[in-house]
């Protein structure tokens, strides 16, 4: 897979990201873990890679003590152990492992991002804390160019998504492997979420996974970028 770019595609504002308490049980909940736990980020998680992606993974939230640890999607739990080896294997990632916010692991056509930026109780958010947040992620999800490609972690992401794009969920069933063409003229594909406990139930192998990613590197490769 060759890393491409988009160009000048339009990325979101999130400068209201950093200060957001639109959710109240989960700003309860971050408020309490930095009592507990002064050194973590416990705040909204921005999203990290480059700026003008093809490629758009989208996680379900932070997790207590990665992303919400860290500052940085999918950084310092199991998750993004297989994520960021992954990426590394198919070119998006300079190095295979993300173990800090400040570790200089770049991504290079890839942006990673959450459908909730903050976490929540048993890494379960609330429907409503989903479409809160929602405005963050359509800003991401519409900036996605005709030929480029976005990856939904479960199903929580997946419907997330298509939500936030106007697209009806019955026309577009999750399905781990599965590709959904979009009015966007971007591609949605599915996986499991890289979750301990789903590879750990084998719900989700290494292999499982990486064709995911092998599909969607073919599909990058034979797709112009147009818009």
């Amino acid at each position: 897979m060759t890393a491409k770019t988009t160009g000048a595609v339009r990325q979101p504002a999130l400068t209201a990201l950093a200060g957001c308490e639109a959710c109240p049980r989960l700003a309860g909940l971050l408020r309490d873990v930095r009592s507990r736990h002064p050194d973590y980020h416990a705040a909204p998680v921005a999203p990290f890679g480059d700026p003008s992606p093809r490629l758009l993974i989208v996680g379900l939230a932070p997790g207590m003590h990665g992303a919400n640890r860290t500052g940085r999607p999918f950084t310092g739990d199991y998750a993004g152990e297989l994520l960021y080896a992954t990426l590394h294997k198919y070119g998006w990632g300079s190095v295979p492992q993300s173990v800090a916010a400040d570790d200089g692991l770049q991504l290079t056509g890839c942006r990673i991002t959450n459908a909730v930026k903050c976490l929540p109780p048993d890494n379960k958010p609330l429907p409503d804390e989903v479409r809160r947040c929602g405005a963050f992620l359509e800003a991401e999800v519409r900036a996605m160019a005709r030929g480029t490609a976005i990856l939904a972690l479960g199903v929580v992401a997946h419907t997330a998504v298509l939500r936030q794009l106007g697209e009806r969920a019955a026309a577009h069933p999750f399905a781990h492997g599965a590709e959904h063409s979009l009015a966007t003229g971007a591609s949605l594909f599915d996986s499991y979420h890289c979750s301990r406990y789903n590879t750990n139930t084998r719900r989700l192998t290494v292999a499982m996974f990486e064709v995911v990613f092998a599909r969607i590197a073919d599909y990058l490769d034979a797709s112009p970028v147009t818009g």
